[in-house]
């Protein structure tokens, strides 16, 4: 077997840090989420030549994944995009080890700071009830209309909240939730594939497949054998 490139080493440990790092950020957690970026950032280290421009991508998706968890959480997408262009303005001019963790760990810290600048406003408490609804009944064919009944608002006026709150349309939503569930499924079950696309709502094992490698860039079954190759490399 091939020998993994530092690239493609670090992007593993990334996909595995993922869910619980994005966990962390919804819920507030400030020192889980430092804890779990200095981590990467060791990783990102080891990386050598060839961190500088490859691991710059690999960074900027993660910024994205964050941002998508803090306006969950509750922060004004307004804000973050105003936060995420000056990140990327700033990622452009960066060429060395220490000025790469400076501001992976500043936009973090950003990030978290427009999360809790929201606590004097009144959250959107219809739209947490209804993903909180959607993340219960993963394994249902749920629907626009279902969800926002739960929520107690109309569909028309639920699908404009999400995308205000959240950037994305129910289906995109729903669909991310899924994968999400199939990732913490796939990390910590021995499930089948077949058995995890069923309890992730998706109607039969090939179209799991495609939606999961469409999302994460991956198929599932190479996603738990990166996370397994990961595991057992000695820390």
């Amino acid at each position: 077997m091939l020998e993994l490139r530092p690239y493609d080493r670090v992007r593993e440990l990334y996909l595995y840090e993922e869910p619980a790092l994005l966990a962390a950020i919804r819920r507030g957690d400030r020192g889980e989420a430092r804890r779990i970026i200095n981590y990467v950032l060791v990783q990102i280290y080891s990386a050598g030549e060839e961190r500088s421009e490859l691991l710059k991508g690999l960074l900027l998706e993660l910024v994205v994944m964050i941002t998508r968890a803090a306006v969950e959480a509750g922060a004004r997408q307004s804000e973050l995009l105003g936060l995420n262009f000056q990140s990327l303005t700033e990622l452009a001019a960066i060429d060395d080890d220490e000025q790469l963790a400076a501001w992976l760990r500043t936009t973090l810290e950003r990030v978290m700071t427009a999360i809790e600048a929201q606590e004097n406003f009144t959250p959107p408490l219809l739209v947490t009830r209804a993903l909180t609804y959607m993340r219960n009944h993963l394994g249902e064919p749920i629907t626009r209309d279902e969800v926002a009944r739960q929520a107690g608002i109309s569909p028309g006026h639920f699908s404009r909240l999400l995308k205000e709150r959240t950037g994305r349309s129910f289906t995109e939503l729903l669909r991310q939730c899924r994968i999400d569930l199939a990732c913490d499924l796939l990390r910590s079950t021995e499930r089948s594939l077949a058995e995890i696309a069923a309890e992730c709502g998706f109607c039969d094992q090939s179209y799991f497949t495609r939606v999961f490698q469409d999302v994460k860039g991956t198929t599932p079954k190479q996603f738990r054998s990166d996370l397994r190759t990961t595991e057992g490399t000695p820390g």
